[in-house]
């Protein structure tokens, strides 16, 4: 047995039997009902039920390898996509070669959809996905982590207290991502452990150790596992944030309490008011595979960051809450350089912040307003920490 065994995704011998196995369970079949026909599934749940589990065999059956499952979900992933997005771009591909695997380390605002972006754009322009790393958060649950690992997830091991427990599974996981790597398949990655839910995108320096772990066993430098790593950033920009509400909230209540209990099944949740949510325009940008002469965690780290921050596309609701924000903190939130958006569209965009913002209590609302506005204000060289905490002491005055 593998020591990479409990954490990769399946091979091709157990996909037919995990497809049964999806198929059969009512919770399956209402996420999928929800997603295909959210209105008649909640008068008609037993009826939805049926019509999902026939569908889904009879698109799914006979089905013997992961490649072949992607092959055939791709048509209804494109369809989900057009049904909750304005318009998905994408840029950077020429920096790739089809012939070379990469490890893509990413922003992460949304648990699902994120990986499942880059793969649409990589499937659609003819390059093969990646496996997808997750957290083993998302895997408590037997229904998702079927789901997860079909789509060639593979699980990080979290939360873990025995410091020789956490440095073997950190090491089994570097050397299963260089192993895939060298086998040919590509790997998406979080540029940190869980979502950037502030939009504030920073890469972890010990992602980064982590990913040297099996390179530095054998004698190989920091700078030389970068090269073979073959590291390319990638921004994933959205206009609208489906969970955008749920983030202000959590980020407020860690702010006035220092902590944060989520409900069992929020994870799910998240994962399906993204998947299902309006997200207007969406952009994925791959920036250029890192250099040479990167000799410490830290440097790849905002190496990384650098390229994300500068791939990243903002869209007037961004604009928009960054001039409010500035409006409550009394401060030109922009500087003069900044080219702004068309007058109309800056306007639409703060009637439709103004009428999200009646939904939150008015403590939450500079946290919601950095949901839209941090990345922009750090891409104008603002310090964004620098400027919440007095946003939100005005809010709770």
């Amino acid at each position: 047995m593998s020591h990479s065994d409990d954490i990769r995704p399946f091979s091709d011998d157990e996909v037919q039997p995990v497809i049964e196995r999806l198929i059969s369970q009512p919770e399956f079949q209402d996420l999928i009902g929800r997603f295909r026909a959210e209105r008649l599934h909640r008068f008609m749940p037993g009826v939805v039920r049926f019509w999902v589990r026939w569908q889904l065999r009879r698109l799914l059956g006979r089905i013997d390898s992961v490649d072949e499952l992607q092959h055939r979900v791709a048509p209804l992933i494109e369809r989900g996509l057009r049904n909750t997005t304005d318009a998905i771009s994408w840029s950077g591909l020429d920096n790739l070669r089809s012939d070379q695997p990469c490890l893509f380390l990413s922003s992460h605002r949304d648990i699902v959809l994120d990986p499942a972006l880059v793969n649409f754009v990589l499937y659609k322009s003819g390059h093969a996905t990646t496996r997808i790393a997750i957290g083993d958060n998302l895997v408590d649950d037997p229904m998702v982590a079927d789901m997860m690992r079909l789509n060639k997830s593979f699980i990080v091991r979290r939360n873990l207290s025995n410091p020789r427990e956490m440095r073997n599974a950190f090491l089994t996981l570097s050397g299963y991502i260089r192993e895939s790597l060298g086998d040919g398949h590509s790997v998406w990655m979080a540029q940190r452990e869980g979502r950037a839910k502030d939009s504030i995108d920073v890469t972890d320096p010990a992602i980064i150790k982590m990913l040297h772990m099996s390179h530095k066993r054998d004698g190989v430098s920091l700078s030389e596992a970068v090269r073979d790593l073959n590291i390319v950033p990638v921004a994933i920009s959205y206009e609208f944030d489906p969970c955008d509400g749920d983030k202000a909230r959590e980020l407020e209540s860690h702010y006035r309490s220092g902590s944060y209990s989520k409900r069992p099944g929020e994870d799910m949740e998240s994962i399906v008011r993204g998947i299902t949510g309006h997200k207007g325009r969406v952009h994925v940008a791959f920036g250029s595979p890192l250099g040479e002469g990167l000799e410490s965690a830290q440097k790849v780290a905002a190496a990384v960051d650098d390229q994300i921050l500068g791939l990243s596309r903002f869209f007037p609701v961004n604009y928009a809450a960054a001039e409010k924000l500035a409006t409550r903190n009394q401060a030109s939130a922009l500087p003069a350089s900044v080219e702004m958006p068309e007058r109309g569209a800056l306007r639409e965009a703060h009637e439709w912040l103004d009428g999200r913002l009646r939904s939150l209590s008015p403590e939450q609302h500079p946290w919601f307003l950095g949901v839209y506005a941090n990345a922009l204000l750090r891409s104008s060289g603002l310090d964004v920490r620098q400027l919440q905490d007095p946003l939100a002491e005005e809010a709770s005055s």
